[in-house]
């Protein structure tokens, strides 16, 4: 039996399209029914996975968050939150250094007042929400757990990841955007975590994926696979390489390995 971690843009879902391909569907549908463990592994929390993944099929368990929480069959396992005065400390500093961003968690994701975002990268990203119901900056305090930033000056996240070096981890996303996380968490805890609270072994452990913040992912599972349209650190560093997510990649990665 394997425990295999998916991550979710760009490996299970195409990037452009938002869409989960029938053969992902059935490959992780098949790989279920031969006993395997399915689970989700993303830097998104529940509030962007819930009705928008688990529409195109099940899985066993979900690590959000980019490890922040985790859940199995239904269950919270773990949920990680920044406590209400360290969220006020992280939005003034934000503000400091004219990081944008939107601070994610599980119940909900908040943004800044249109007024105050400092670029229009940032306004276009953040235009792409208009409907989600986010909740707003000052409703944020205690209420997320990581978030994700845009900045332009290399000079302000440098500062900000200095101020909080012992409290948060910074992850390049590249082109200015970075997505940030209590310090020691990421998706390779959240795969470490489920692996215990199940009682399997590390050797049977698998993650995909295809972009920076799923390194940890890849380096912490035994096997690891990297999608075709991958970052180039990832591919470089991959078991094996499949297809790109748009050409059957999911059900050639699940063969590959022998689960379906």
């Amino acid at each position: 039996m394997k425990l295999i971690f998916f991550d979710i843009d760009g490996t299970i879902i195409d990037d452009e399209k938002k869409e989960m391909s029938q053969s992902t569907k059935e490959a992780i549908e098949q790989a279920r029914k031969n006993g395997h463990i399915c689970v989700i592994n993303s830097g998104r929390t529940w509030k962007m996975v819930k009705g928008q993944v688990t529409k195109f099929t099940e899985f066993d368990g979900y690590v959000l968050g980019c490890g922040t929480m985790v859940t199995y069959q239904g269950q919270v396992l773990l949920h990680e939150s920044f406590s209400e005065a360290f969220s006020r400390r992280i939005i003034e500093a934000l503000d400091r250094y004219k990081i944008d961003a939107v601070l994610e968690g599980a119940e909900n994701n908040f943004k800044d007042s249109p007024q105050r975002i400092h670029y229009e990268k940032a306004r276009g990203f953040m235009a792409g929400f208009e409907g989600m119901n986010f909740g707003s900056f000052e409703e944020a305090p205690g209420h997320f757990d990581k978030f994700y930033a845009y900045v332009e000056d290399p000079q302000s996240i440098r500062a900000f990841s200095e101020e909080f070096s012992q409290e948060l981890s910074v992850v390049d996303r590249e082109q200015g955007f970075y997505e940030i996380m209590p310090k020691g968490i990421s998706k390779a805890t959240g795969i470490q975590f489920l692996a215990q609270k199940l009682g399997i072994s590390m050797e049977d452990t698998v993650a995909v994926g295809d972009s920076s913040n799923d390194i940890p992912m890849l380096e912490c599972a035994h096997t690891s696979i990297a999608m075709g349209n991958g970052v180039k650190a990832l591919l470089e560093m991959a078991d094996y390489v499949t297809t790109d997510v748009t050409q059957d990649g999911i059900r050639n990665a699940l063969k590959w390995l022998g689960v379906i």
